[in-house]
């Protein structure tokens, strides 16, 4: 089958072999696979990743012969693979698992490929009311409710997202749900402008940051090294900074004021997928306008590039398979 090689920092279009389900695996057609900021961080290093990319995608069960059943549904997949075992999935932390291998990022081959295996236990099947291209948007969508199971947004919470890019997106789609005074705080015009309407946008430039009273809590979706500096600056004393940006690099930030303004750090990664997928269903998220480009699976080294393009949302590849 075609898929998508990350070695080193460089992408390859490969023919490889078809992958063989492990005991509890299905195998997966897919229909469609996103781009999205941890892919293009991969590539410039990241993390040492070697084998086929991506993590966010929908496809069709193929083959399952522990689960007959499950076989033709179409489905979106939790990206850890869990060993149930350990010391931290028996004390129900199992996306932190000590064993664990991620879809498209460690150590299991990813989503920009015709095929992929992973466990039926990692499979969440797609209502027929959600199309391929808002499906595919699950896996994001699940990280952006990740913060509301980690902090509570109230009605009337002055609440900022740093990051008009494609997570900052629907972290702000989720959060003005909940009736927070929301701003999303960007450097793209043309992005601020996809906001639903009812979300205040602001646009900056360099350092600029708007005057008055300062948030709650501030989700820092920057993708950079100098979101988190720009986050401290916005939040209040005692407030909460929510981290979502992987990014090769360190961070750049005067930590005395996390001690001064005794300021709360949280890192946020993977969250709930079912939830995300009865907001698509239901038509409360929309993500229709996220969509830039869409590319055959053959084109991939061309949709990456357009991808890093300024001003540009989501990029989808369009599996062949055969």
């Amino acid at each position: 089958m075609k898929a998508v090689w990350l070695r080193e920092g460089r992408l390859a279009l490969r023919d490889v072999p078809e992958p063989v389900e492990a005991g509890g695996d299905a195998i997966v057609r897919v229909s469609l696979a996103g781009i999205c900021n941890t892919d293009l961080e991969l590539v410039r290093g990241y993390y040492p990743m070697d084998g086929i990319a991506g993590h966010e995608f929908v496809g069709v069960v193929e083959r399952a012969p522990s689960a007959p059943d499950w076989i033709g549904r179409r489905v979106v997949g939790e990206i850890n693979v869990v060993c149930g075992s350990c010391a931290t999935c028996r004390a129900g932390r199992p996306r932190h698992c000590e064993r664990r291998s991620v879809l498209g990022i460690r150590d299991r081959h990813g989503a920009f490929a015709e095929r992929l295996a992973l466990p039926i236990a990692n499979l969440h099947r797609v209502p027929d009311e959600v199309p391929d291209e808002a499906a595919v948007f699950s896996e994001p969508l699940a990280a952006a409710l990740e913060v509301q199971e980690q902090v509570k947004i109230e009605r009337g919470q002055r609440v900022v997202v740093i990051g008009d890019g494609k997570l900052g997106q629907l972290v702000a789609r989720v959060l003005v749900l909940t009736g927070c005074e929301l701003m999303v705080i960007g450097r793209h015009p043309g992005k601020l402008a996809a906001l639903p309407a009812g979300i205040q946008a602001l646009h900056v430039r360099e350092d600029t940051l708007p005057a008055g009273r300062r948030a709650d809590v501030v989700v820092e979706c920057t993708g950079n090294e100098g979101g988190l500096g720009l986050a401290l600056r916005l939040v209040r004393p005692r407030g909460c900074v929510v981290l979502k940006s992987t990014y090769r690099g360190e961070a750049r930030a005067n930590m005395s004021a996390v001690v001064v303004d005794e300021i709360s750090l949280l890192g946020s990664r993977c969250g709930p997928m079912a939830p995300a997928l009865t907001l698509l269903e239901s038509g409360a998220v929309d993500v229709r306008n996220l969509v830039h480009a869409r590319y055959p699976l053959a084109d991939a080294l061309a949709a990456f590039d357009h991808s890093t393009q300024p001003g540009v949302l989501k990029v989808l590849l369009q599996a062949q398979a055969r």
